[in-house]
């Protein structure tokens, strides 16, 4: 596996428990320890049974020297206090996640909307304070921008109503699914996604970026399993009606105009040397900061100082 440039990885005594370890240094960038079914879920580069991965945990030596136990999960051995701040946000995340919902299966109700996925810290239940509810949404071709206004409509209203702060951070085009970014980084973006609605809609975004297997030979599913709360009766006639009215030269013009009244306004921040935005007629991708650079780099320091530095002992 081909790791952001840097020094090369010394190898450990076995190739599940170097996985293991990695595993875990980049949860830690985050804070967020892991429990045995989590670390094989996201186990990093090589597959291995869950049954090995369990047998690694508890009688490596050369594990037991880097990690503790606390409170059910494992993290590196000076980080025993993110037991106590992972049960923390856990319950802070059980808090948003009915928010999350009622507004998910608000927004599918919106004409275009074709999935709804939850991304960010709740989608791994790892809630800072004051967190945000992260939406990744795939619309219909040809109708990003103005189902992204539609969608913001909702962020307003949820603010008044439920006191939540909604954040349609990614929207794109069904027909944009492969995703441009292939790195470690990507790979838990989409791994960690808990889609909400459109489910066959999010099975074909998987099918269209197998490339992400190759970080995370068995994160090929949600680990966290909700409903499709997709709209049903009612709710879906009223949405295809929706689409009927906007899916003409009225639609079409709408869509040119909020795209280009958009662009105009995000042009700046969009060319700012940290940005990784996108914003095109299939993407809304409003990312003005580029976090998953620096978190690349943070774990290309964390792997060199916990893994290259055995070369030097070992």
């Amino acid at each position: 596996m081909v790791y952001p440039k840097g020094n090369p990885v010394a190898p450990a005594p076995a190739d599940a428990e170097a996985a293991i370890l990695r595993t875990l240094l980049y949860a830690d960038i985050f804070d967020y320890p892991l429990t045995p079914a989590e670390i094989h879920h996201y186990l990093m580069d090589t597959p291995a049974a869950p049954e090995a991965v369990q047998s690694a945990l508890e009688t490596s030596p050369w594990l037991a020297a880097r990690l503790t136990r606390v409170n059910g999960y494992f993290a590196l051995a000076d980080r025993a206090a993110l037991g106590d701040l992972r049960d923390e946000r856990q319950r802070r995340a059980a808090a948003l996640w009915p928010y999350a919902r009622r507004w998910a299966r608000l927004t599918g109700c919106l004409p275009f909307v074709r999935m709804v996925g939850v991304t960010g810290a709740l989608a791994v239940s790892n809630s800072p304070p004051d967190d945000d509810i992260d939406f990744l949404i795939v619309t219909a071709p040809g109708r990003v921008w103005l189902t992204r206004a539609l969608a913001v409509g909702l962020v307003y209203l949820a603010r008044l109503l439920d006191h939540v702060v909604l954040c349609p951070n990614y929207v794109l085009s069904h027909d944009a699914l492969a995703q441009d970014g292939r790195d470690l980084c990507a790979a838990h973006d989409l791994a960690q996604m808990a889609p909400l609605v459109g489910h066959d809609v999010y099975a074909e975004m998987r099918a269209a970026n197998p490339w992400s297997l190759r970080y995370l030979p068995h994160a090929t599913r949600p680990l966290r399993s909700e409903p499709d709360l997709a709209p049903r009766d009612l709710l879906r006639w009223l949405k295809r009606l929706g689409e009927w009215l906007l899916s003409g030269p009225l639609g079409d013009a709408l869509e040119n105009w909020e795209r280009e009244r958009k662009m105009r306004k995000f042009a700046a921040a969009a060319q700012r040397p940290d940005s990784a935005a996108r914003l095109d007629a299939d993407h809304v991708k409003g990312h003005f900061d580029d976090h998953a650079r620096l978190i690349l780099q943070r774990f290309e320091e964390r792997v060199s100082r916990h893994l290259q530095s055995d070369q030097s002992v070992d």
